[in-house]
């Protein structure tokens, strides 16, 4: 009767056996998203540069210099 009243040790393969089970868990989901990940990144990649290219377009507008030849 004392070693049902006594709680069990816990060992390293209890321990690994559980990490295994939890890192099981989490790569189920991961690799289900990954196709979504690599398009995220695509796109916003993308407007990254379509925000740089518009952001030195407008910079380079208003720092160009205008030359006015007047003949007289």
């Amino acid at each position: 009767m004392m070693s049902s009243d006594m709680p069990r040790r816990i060992t390293r393969d209890d321990i690994e056996a559980k990490l295994r089970q939890l890192v099981g868990q989490v790569e189920k989901p991961l690799d289900a998203a990954k196709p979504g990940i690599g398009v995220g990144a695509v796109v916003a990649a993308f407007g990254v540069l379509v925000i740089a290219y518009l952001i030195g377009t407008r910079r380079g507008r208003l720092r160009s210099t205008v030359v006015e030849i007047r003949r007289s």
